[in-house]
């Protein structure tokens, strides 16, 4: 899947076998554009790249409620995989994806089950995300949702954002990286 970014293109390669909900509910935010003119609302240097909230509040709306099964960690959460953010609580995984900037084993005891990556070339681009609102200065994750772009362009002018997320290539299972 090909993410256009405000700096840059990202090729994400998802592998089905680590996590075949995540990977297919990834394939079908991807096929229906949720992602498209989506903010990294969340960048903490060192950490993760956070997005996943729909640019249009009637779109998030939809997808509030629709979460998917938490299911086992198979591959530990390295730098470039990608994975769902989700709450201490079960199954609340649901549209919000991670990108992990460092080996986070710790996150692997928490759940977080990565279902694709991002190549060396691609990290790259993930690393050029404006970070310097970081976790405690970014915006509220609840006002995006209900406000959508505006909220984040008003208050948090600098964030990067996806400009388009496409399929590309065949569907298949990858290889490990």
């Amino acid at each position: 899947m090909k993410f256009t970014t405000t700096r840059g293109d990202f090729v994400v390669t998802v592998n089905r076998a680590w996590a075949p909900i995540g990977a297919d509910r990834f394939y079908n935010l991807v096929k229906h554009h949720f992602y498209d003119n989506a903010s990294f609302f969340r960048v903490v240097p060192g950490f993760v790249v956070q997005f996943g909230i729909s640019a249009y509040p009637p779109v998030s709306a939809a997808w509030e409620k629709a979460n998917i099964q938490d299911e086992p960690v198979t591959q530990s959460n390295k730098r470039g995989y990608l994975t769902y953010a989700k709450t201490s609580m079960p199954n609340t995984r649901s549209t919000q994806i991670f990108i992990n900037l460092k080996d986070n084993a710790g996150l692997d005891r928490q759940g977080f089950s990565p279902f694709g990556y991002v190549d060396a070339q691609g990290m790259r681009v993930v690393e050029m995300l404006y970070d310097q609102y970081g976790d405690s200065a970014g915006p509220e994750q609840d006002q995006i949702s209900k406000q959508g772009k505006p909220y984040l362009d008003k208050g948090w002018p600098k964030l990067d954002s996806i400009k388009t997320a496409t399929l590309i290539g065949p569907v298949r299972a990858a290889a490990k990286p």
